[in-house]
């Protein structure tokens, strides 16, 4: 997710607030203004705090469930369920909210998980793949161990659903690991981030194979030739990114009609989103002290600012400079980042946890080899795998524990895995039609989620007061 995904930890590659204008000379004149900056600040870090993101989509879930189990369940539903149209000459598209939400703002969120990916292979832990290597088979382990244990429990049944567990919630989990504070060595945190990235991704390419539709050739087609214009910006070196945006949302309704999740669309564009800057970097310098002697020799404090023609024109050429710097992969980032972890995961997890377990005898939900399949997979498989494959690798040489951790970290790494809201929760819907079977395994999936976020931090503690020793043999 996500996020954050980005995802909705701070984003390694966004700053965590605005600049304060205020920092060294002041320079705003309206103390109106110097308030809202303050305010605008204050904001900034509340929405970039992850544990705050994470703390709004349970609370949208948790809302879910007390509405789904009241009379107004019916009009929410009605309301999900509405359709969406649009019309553009003879053609009339339509969907419902609930479709709207599921396939088009989780393309947004995808993206923000693209977008993550992109800047963890270009300037992150995966640049160094003897480093990154660790944390992503450990990811796989974490991703066949659950898969296998659904599959077992589910032996001649809704063997379908075999990649609910698998996923691990990005957003969702690093706000659980940002509660530990200092408890959890950096290293740790970075191991874990990545595994949550590599377990992403992993999810998007099981969701690309096995729950599309049946392939539209056409439509995939055009997708192809959307990519191919995609690329085309990049050969041209077109840094705007209005104009990514622009064949991104021709490729989410090319992939929707195509067969494939439409999703994924968001992952394909951050792909192609330049990590560059058109400006030398090295010359900015310079090039700003040039602009301010001419903001000097431009100024009189005798006009009025709609008088300062030569000074607002060097100004605003200094504006769109520093506006272009920074590369859209980041600006786009940067505009998605509160959005996707205030108002799309929220609301996804509003839409998707409505659990009305009005008339449903909660045994059958526990006896159901579903909700066992999914529940074991994500508390059991999920640790077992990630911290079986970690030992293993540890074994034979291929790499030593991150610095500064221990196994008991490990463990808690493992645990925390099994958090798998957002992406379980979407793949359940793709597995499963709108019956028991959905319910057992969304049931599942909330459970389990609760329970290894409470026993990751329990074990993050007792571990912490046991001060286990560092990395050594098992």
């Amino acid at each position: 997710m996500p996020p954050l995904p980005a995802q909705a930890q701070p984003s390694a590659i966004a700053p965590k607030f605005p600049e304060d204008p205020m920092s060294t000379t002041p320079i705003v004149a309206v103390p109106a203004v110097v308030r809202r900056c303050e305010n605008k600040k204050r904001l900034a870090r509340i929405t970039s705090n992850g544990t705050i993101a994470a703390g709004a989509m349970v609370a949208a879930a948790v809302l879910a469930v007390i509405v789904a189990n009241t009379d107004a369940y019916y009009p929410v539903r009605a309301l999900l369920e509405a359709p969406l149209a649009i019309e553009i000459g003879p053609y009339v598209g339509s969907m419902s909210l609930e479709g709207f939400i599921n396939d088009f703002l989780m393309a947004i969120f995808f993206l923000s998980v693209g977008i993550e990916l992109k800047y963890e292979l270009t300037a992150g832990v995966l640049t160094n793949p003897r480093q990154a290597m660790m944390p992503i088979l450990a990811a796989c382990g974490g991703v066949a161990a659950p898969a296998l244990i659904y599959t077992l429990l589910n032996w001649g049944g809704a063997q379908g659903g075999w990649a609910v567990p698998i996923a691990t919630d990005i957003a969702f989990a690093l706000g659980i690991m940002s509660l530990a504070g200092d408890k959890v060595a950096p290293a740790a945190k970075v191991f874990f981030s990545t595994l949550a990235i590599a377990d992403d991704l992993l999810g998007i390419i099981v969701i690309a194979l096995f729950y599309g539709q049946t392939p539209s050739l056409p439509w995939l087609a055009a997708s192809a030739v959307v990519c191919l214009a995609l690329w085309g910006l990049t050969r041209l070196q077109v840094y705007h990114s209005r104009w990514y945006i622009v064949l991104g949302l021709v490729l989410w309704f090319c992939m929707l009609n195509s067969g494939v999740h439409a999703t994924l669309a968001g992952v394909i564009l951050a792909f192609f989103l330049p990590v560059k800057s058109d400006i030398k970097l090295e010359n900015v310098q310079d090039w700003l002290n040039d602009r301010g002697d001419e903001l000097d020799d431009a100024y009189d404090p005798e006009l009025h600012v709609l008088g300062q023609h030569g000074f607002t024109r060097t100004a605003r050429r200094v504006e769109n400079i520093m506006h272009r710097v920074t590369p859209p992969l980041q600006r786009v980032e940067t505009a998605i980042a509160t959005p996707v972890n205030f108002f799309i995961l929220p609301l996804f997890a509003f839409a998707n946890a409505q659990l009305r377990l009005v008339g449903v005898d909660p045994a059958s939900i526990l006896s159901d080899p579903v909700a066992q399949g999914v529940f074991l997979g994500l508390v059991v498989g999920k640790p077992l795998g990630i911290v079986a494959v970690t030992a293993l690798l540890v074994k034979i040489g291929f790499s030593p524990l991150p610095e500064g951790s221990n196994w008991g970290q490990m463990l808690c790494v493992g645990v925390l895995g099994g958090v798998g809201f957002t992406m379980c929760i979407l793949i359940s819907g793709l597995s499963f039609g709108s019956g028991p079977e959905q319910l057992a395994a969304k049931c599942a999936v909330l459970a389990a989620s609760v329970f290894a976020s409470l026993l990751g931090l329990v074990l993050l503690n007792i571990t912490h007061a046991l001060g286990s020793r560092p990395s050594g043999d098992l």
